[in-house]
């Protein structure tokens, strides 16, 4: 990733940029606390979107006219944007996708099912999203290979020595979470990518609840997959990028067939495009891949340490606050964390605090969060979670405090 000078950090600025956040909610000002989920898109994305429909729409790769030739070049250039972002050693390394599932569905399907044999591993932790349990799952009934899980601590923290114990002979692909969309953990990934490389094992990283908050170096992490989502870096949503090593990505079949991902086709026979365009059949959405490259541009004139470092100051005010209220329980509380509080309030129903904090146009989610099985290993059926974002500030923290009080006391009686 570029290292560029950092402006001071503005966040009344920032949230400025941000036209949703200007609306009430129910007579109140919308306090945004969903990020984890989905941000909200600055301006700048938001007018490169329009613009592009407005003015340079066509499709790519395919005419020789002006207007696609524009296309064209603003899609390979936001490219060469995410390349840069993440430290890729060459363009042909980035593949778009639809989001971070279907980059992770790609690997499974293209890089691992034609590795697997019955009684093979794929190694995952306790704290996975869905979409890094169920693909694998998937190529594992085909295959007869099987899933394993290393266990996570009641704090939160993934247990190293066990995720190490778990690493066998016949493990063919460890994958993992950088950071947990549940917990905030921010997964040792150095070490963990280590570990599999003593043992000559591919990784994969989810990286979809990183990007936005921390620096990416692909070629220092020594990952061989990293799988992340636009819609979550302050981009638009259906677009999502699979960075993998240049060897592999030459070596694997294709995941999907049609436009595009095709040398020379024949009734008899195909021969494939070249990386990346072998993995990316058919129309993209163009506008949404430009409007992606102005979202990267935009972290970048803010400063993704900048970003860090408020994200972090927002994190402690908010665990000191909700710390203080009765009968609220954070979940997840390992010492590296990034922005996500993970909570439940007292016996209240997860649905019910969201409710409430509606209705004072505080947002936030509550479910299982896609991570079923890590609930379970809390005895949860679901939570409640306030994810932070750039745009977020104290006032934010004190509304979601004052809120979640008051919440406490309706159902004290």
């Amino acid at each position: 990733m570029v290292d560029r000078p950092e402006a001071a950090f503005d966040v009344a600025a920032i949230r400025a940029q941000f036209p949703a956040l200007r609306q009430q909610i129910n007579g109140r000002p919308l306090v945004y606390l969903d990020s984890g989920a989905s941000t909200q898109k600055p301006q700048a994305v938001i007018d490169a979107h329009a613009r592009f429909y407005e003015h340079d729409y066509a499709n790519i790769h395919r005419g020789v006219y002006e207007l696609s030739q524009r296309a064209t070049a603003a899609h390979d250039e936001a490219r060469r944007k995410l390349t840069r972002f993440i430290n890729a050693a060459s363009w042909r390394e980035v593949i778009f996708t639809r989001n971070a599932t279907e980059s992770i569905n790609l690997v499974a399907q293209s890089f691992l099912r034609p590795r697997l044999q019955p009684g093979d591993e794929i190694l995952v932790t306790e704290m996975e999203h869905h979409a890094n349990i169920v693909p694998w799952q998937l190529i594992g009934a085909a295959t007869g290979a099987r899933l394993v899980a290393a266990p996570v601590t009641l704090e939160g923290i993934l247990d190293l020595d066990a995720f190490a114990e778990r690493i066998n002979a016949r493990t063919r692909l460890i994958a993992f979470p950088w950071i947990s969309n549940v917990l905030g953990t921010i997964n040792p990934v150095d070490r963990l990518i280590e570990l599999a490389k003593d043992r000559g094992i591919p990784v994969l990283v989810d990286a979809a609840q990183a990007v936005q908050h921390l620096p990416v170096d692909v070629q220092g992490l020594g990952a061989d997959f990293i799988a992340f989502s636009g819609h979550k870096m302050y981009g638009p949503s259906g677009v999502g990028v699979l960075w993998g090593k240049l060897e592999h990505l030459e070596a694997m079949p294709p995941y999907q067939g049609g436009g595009d991902m095709i040398e020379h086709v024949t009734f008899e026979a195909t021969t494939w495009n070249e990386v990346p365009f072998k993995f990316e059949a058919g129309t993209p959405d163009i506008a949404g891949i430009v409007a992606l490259g102005h979202a990267v541009d935009w972290i970048e004139s803010v400063g993704i340490q900048a970003i860090a470092r408020h994200e972090a100051s927002l994190l402690a005010t908010a665990t000191r606050d909700l710390s203080q209220i009765e009968g609220l329980e954070i979940i997840g509380r390992a010492p590296d964390k990034a922005s996500v509080l993970t909570f439940k309030l007292g016996d209240i129903h997860p649905q019910d605090v969201a409710t409430m904090l509606d209705l004072e146009g505080i947002a936030i989610r509550t479910g299982h969060h896609c991570a079923m099985p890590l609930h379970a290993k809390f005895g949860l059926s679901g939570s409640a979670r306030a994810s932070l974002g750039v745009y977020n500030d104290e006032s934010d923290i004190a509304a979601l405090s004052l809120a979640l009080r008051r919440v406490a006391r309706t159902f004290a009686g």
